[in-house]
């Protein structure tokens, strides 16, 4: 993509780790304007973790722009764990951050996974935002998992074979149990080979045209065991929620001002879902980019994100 549809890299001026529990303790950091819009970031996956990038989608000089890695990604620790990890506590964990950082309300942004989880705080804390940047949405239905797991063969079969092969035959008949079967094991050997191959599966899907840097960047352990486990454990137990849950509590929301970006050849997060979103909260603005998949790094996507940021500095509200 074009560099110059982002703002100027910049530097976190506060970082650290906060304890969240007994297991878990998140990396977060802070850039831009401390005195600027509050908005928080919410990475997808899950497990995909934050990075450099993901703080250009903001003016540095009138937003305060807050990251974190959620439980199991990036940089928080343990890095993969699955216990103790449920969209619950992801967002006593975003309230806990929201209270150590002296944070009223907030901006809330968030893609693909992001935007899973920015409903579900938004709906359990709707006096704690400002409006949503929703990107490539998913709300972790059973038909949405289904799709992820096994249609996506419709588009890209030779990629799916390949991720289908990562199991013995006489067990595709459920991909997902079989991968569950070998991501939670004890064997580092076992659950990080599989680990890579779902990754791998996602990133091989990501963008209208393949990118071999994305691909590559999702087969490293560092980004493969966050996304093969977490998004596993997440599919798995339907993201600790009622099938559609998302859309039937969208009442507590709709009176805050959203845009929802989606690109027309999503194969990872197909375009309906967005769609299902817009018409149970018709007051949000839609956007469908008509060039791109699901990266929010394709430039069609980037750019209306970044527009997005800049309505909401300028007006308080999208078009």
């Amino acid at each position: 993509m074009s560099d110059d549809i982002l703002f100027p890299a910049t530097e976190p001026h506060r970082h650290g780790m906060l304890p969240v529990d007994d297991l878990h303790t998140i990396y977060w950091e802070e850039c831009g304007n401390p005195n600027g819009i509050p908005v928080l970031f919410l990475h997808g996956g899950p497990g995909a973790g934050t990075s450099p990038t993901h703080r250009r989608f903001f003016h540095p000089e009138h937003y305060r722009i807050v990251l974190f890695d959620q439980r199991g990604a990036g940089k928080s620790l343990p890095l993969g764990e699955y216990r103790q990890n449920t969209t619950q506590l992801l967002i006593s964990d975003i309230e806990q951050l929201r209270a150590m950082l002296g944070i009223d309300q907030w901006l809330v942004f968030g893609g693909s996974w992001g935007s899973t989880l920015a409903l579900a705080y938004g709906e359990t804390h709707p006096e704690r935002c400002l409006g949503f940047i929703l990107r490539g949405i998913f709300m972790c239905t059973r038909k949405e998992v289904d799709w992820f797991v096994n249609g996506m063969r419709w588009f890209y079969p030779e990629i799916h074979q390949r991720f289908a092969e990562g199991v013995p035959e006489d067990e595709r008949g459920d991909l997902l149990q079989a991968y569950v079967k070998r991501l939670f094991c004890d064997d580092p050997a076992i659950y990080t080979e599989a680990a890579r191959n779902w990754s791998r599966y996602e990133g091989s899907c990501l963008f209208l045209e393949p990118q071999a840097d994305a691909i590559a960047s999702f087969e490293s352990d560092a980004v493969s065991l966050g996304i093969g486990r977490l998004e596993a454990h997440y599919m798995l137990n339907g993201a600790f929620m009622e099938d559609d849950a998302l859309i039937t509590n969208i009442a507590r929301i709709r009176h805050l001002p959203a845009v929802i970006v989606q690109g027309r050849y999503d194969v990872i997060c197909p375009p309906v879902s967005a769609w299902r979103l817009h018409n149970a909260w018709p007051e949000a603005a839609y956007h469908v980019i008509q060039n791109a998949g699901h990266a929010a790094m394709e430039p069609g996507i980037a750019k209306a994100l970044v527009q997005a940021t800049e309505d909401f500095r300028l007006r308080r509200a999208f078009s």
